[in-house]
């Protein structure tokens, strides 16, 4: 499905808030073609780079071109995961290159090309089409990244990060208590949320305590919790809680609130996506593949 203005959208809408700190990151020249302009893969691949500076992170795979496609690319499709679905959808758009946040390749996988990863590698090739994949960098922009997003989403304004490489992000709040802010978030989102309250054992008042101030780092970053915590959150939000958050909520007085790994990181990949091909001159489609995490 499109991402303009149009089109009928059926979650949050992937926005793109851009202040004056980004500039064009396409300074280069477009070729014309009677479908449009095109860039070479190469450029692309720099606009992808000088944006989102993955040199300055630790990561979990490599970030950049992971599948090399055809030279010449017009067509730009999005979404949260290279998946098979995903793949096959941006065939039928008649994309030259794929931008996801969750690549094929990630550390201490194996490397063996079979079963679904062929079956993904096989697509990919025989359409000839580029695979773009950006993990961490794309959560840490200060505008276009997955937090960055989310911040906009749930209506936050960021004014402090923290937690390892500087990937979560605070900002001043004003709710009730923290299921206040679970119900936000829920109604933000479209979906029902996890809430592990301070107040889940003995009643305790911190439950009905204000929140001033909220935390959050999208997907599996549970494990920030404890930073959270430390820069001061009255409540934590991110996509997935495994068992020692609860205790901690309970024990810190701080709210942990789960809301879903994809959908917290469903917002950054067609923000980066659409400034680059806007800035290129590419036509950009964000294309939504459901996913109940």
């Amino acid at each position: 499905m499109e991402v303009g203005p149009a089109d009928s959208y059926p979650y949050p809408r992937p926005g793109v808030l851009l202040q004056s700190g980004i500039v064009s990151q396409c300074g280069v020249r477009t070729a014309r073609h009677n479908s449009g302009m095109s860039i070479h893969r190469s450029q692309l691949l720099q606009a992808f780079d000088s944006l989102l500076q993955p040199e300055r992170f630790k990561d979990y795979g490599p970030n950049g071109l992971q599948v090399e496609g055809k030279a010449e690319i017009r067509r730009v499709v999005s979404g949260v995961t290279a998946s098979r679905a995903l793949i096959e959808a941006a065939i039928a758009a008649q994309a030259d290159a794929i931008f996801v946040h969750h690549g094929l390749f990630w550390r201490g996988q194996d490397g063996r090309i079979t079963g679904w990863m062929k079956q993904r590698l096989q697509l990919l090739l025989a359409h000839d089409i580029n695979l773009f994949a950006y993990h961490l960098p794309l959560d840490a922009h200060a505008e276009l990244g997955n937090n960055a997003q989310l911040g906009r989403v749930l209506g936050f304004a960021a004014d402090a990060r923290f937690g390892e490489q500087d990937l979560g992000f605070a900002a001043p709040a004003a709710f009730e208590n923290v299921q206040a802010v679970a119900d936000h978030v829920a109604q933000a989102l479209g979906r029902p949320v996890t809430l592990a309250s301070p107040g889940d054992v003995g009643g305790d008042a911190a439950a009905l305590r204000p929140v001033r101030r909220v935390a959050w780092c999208t997907g599996g970053a549970q494990g920030y919790f404890e930073s959270a915590i430390a820069a001061g959150a009255d409540v934590f939000i991110t996509g997935e809680i495994s068992e020692p958050q609860a205790h901690l909520a309970r024990e810190t007085g701080v709210g942990f609130i789960a809301a879903g790994h994809h959908a917290t990181e469903r917002y950054g990949a067609p923000a980066v996506a659409a400034h680059v091909a806007e800035q290129c001159g590419l036509t950009h489609q964000f294309i939504e593949i459901d996913n109940p995490a």
